[in-house]
């Protein structure tokens, strides 16, 4: 095999490579003398069927894996024999593989470049600490409490005030339609009275509405609502109220505690508190690895590969181009044009490329890995979040590995950025809860 490299700019590397026609035809050889041995033919005994049979049948075949073999084979060897590591799949171009003559192709690639270690000692990064207070722990609990509430028939002779739920019977119709529009009526359905969750302006004019009454209710669909064939359209529901229920909130004491499967009101409060806690740490812990990454990706000066870069911007800008159709930029970018945004998202694009890999190479000089215990808590965890579905859950993963595996990077980037919080000067300061949301918002 002959390599001769034509390209060296960069991270980015070229090669032709030229693999002689004998050692194609001797592979070639070797593949149709074993795939004759193993051959079942009609008229012949096994492991008699002629050479030539075999070639006029499966020539062409084996010809074409022998080919893409070869290629996959000669690229591996450029690459170890350089000690190359590529940063993405290299591109491969043939450019003479014509029967009887030398394969010669030409290999494209990006290396992944010579990363640095930072200091990680000079990163200084500020932890904030908050604990519920007894007032939040309680407001948390009355509004479980409001959530848990009971509903009941209202039997004094009124119309419907707001927050209590109308018992209602509908029918919804098109403006300049006289037929009812598919799944725009409903029986029985209950109503909150300026509630939401229903076409904006629905719920608001049934205030006052009183059992066995019928009203018109015009409305029109919003204009980003999800069926398109409604979006953007005015209706009238006929609506009947069948009856009227006010919600009664349920008192916090042991009896809500035991209906929510704890054994009374002192251990709610306890769950509740460990609850706010995890989430108080959980922003905390959100406040200072983007802190720490900051610090990071000032003292990450390399070049990253473009390939990479280009492919993360594609995938960032396919979403940006969709919040610009739907009209749901963030305030910041609204105003800018296209070559703007393009170039505000590409150094964004560029910044995660060059953490990620930084985070990377961290890891693998300090021999951090993801075990077969984390990866599979990880999985029981993701399986937790579907109730009653956790062994289908466990069976697909176990069906697609790639999918279990999709697990391990945030995995490992947690435990990478624990050993680089263990080097890092970090200050703490105790803070209201309200500051900390706040700071890890910002």
């Amino acid at each position: 095999m002959q390599v001769t490299e034509v390209a060296n700019d960069g991270l980015k590397r070229a090669y032709t490579v030229s693999v002689p026609a004998a050692d194609i035809a001797a592979e070639r050889t070797r593949r149709l003398d074993e795939l004759g041995r193993e051959l079942r033919l009609p008229g012949f005994r096994p492991g008699k069927i002629p050479a030539s049979v075999v070639k006029a049948r499966y020539g062409q075949a084996v010809m074409s894996e022998v080919l893409e073999q070869s290629v996959s084979k000669a690229t591996q060897q450029v690459v170890t024999d350089r000690g190359l590591r590529p940063a993405l799949q290299p591109k491969i171009e043939l450019v003479n593989f014509a029967d009887g003559a030398d394969l010669e192709f030409k290999v494209e690639l990006e290396l992944l470049p010579e990363i640095p270690m930072p200091d990680f000692a000079g990163i200084e990064v500020e932890r904030l600490k908050a604990e519920p207070s007894e007032e939040q722990v309680n407001t948390t609990i009355e509004t479980i409490a409001a959530r848990n509430r009971k509903l009941e028939d209202v039997t004094e002779d009124r119309g419907a005030q707001k927050g209590e739920v109308a018992v209602c019977d509908f029918t919804g119709t098109l403006e300049g339609e006289s037929e009812p529009f598919p799944g725009g009526s409903a029986t029985d359905m209950q109503i909150e009275v300026a509630g939401a969750g229903f076409i904006p302006g629905f719920t608001e004019q049934l205030e006052g509405i009183k059992a066995g009454e019928t009203r018109t209710v015009n409305v029109s669909f919003p204009e980003e609502y999800g069926a398109k064939e409604l979006a953007g359209k005015a209706a009238a529901f006929t609506v009947t109220c069948k009856g009227l229920k006010a919600p009664v909130n349920s008192p916090v004491d042991d009896e809500l505690a035991k209906s929510m499967g704890f054994e009374d009101l002192a251990k709610l409060q306890e769950a509740v508190r460990g609850s706010l806690q995890q989430e108080y740490d959980n922003l905390s812990r959100l406040k200072v690895k983007r802190s720490l990454l900051d610090g990071l990706a000032e003292r990450a000066s390399f070049p990253v590969p473009e390939g990479m870069v280009e492919a993360e911007f594609a995938q960032i800008w396919e979403r940006i181009e969709a919040d610009l159709k739907a009209g749901r930029l963030d305030e910041d970018d609204k105003g800018k044009d296209e070559e703007v945004l393009k170039a505000d998202y590409r150094a964004i694009a560029e910044r995660r490329i060059r953490l990620g890999l930084l985070l990377s190479e961290i890891g693998r000089t300090n021999n951090i890995s993801v075990t077969a215990d984390e990866l599979s808590r990880a999985m029981r965890q993701e399986a937790a979040r579907y109730p009653g579905q956790e062994q289908q859950v466990m069976e697909f993963f176990r069906k697609n590995p790639q999918a279990a595996e999709n697990l391990r990077s945030p995995i490992f980037e947690e435990k990478v950025v624990d050993f680089m919080l263990e080097l890092a000067k970090v200050s703490e300061r105790n803070v209201a809860p309200d500051e900390l949301s706040a700071a890890a918002a910002a």
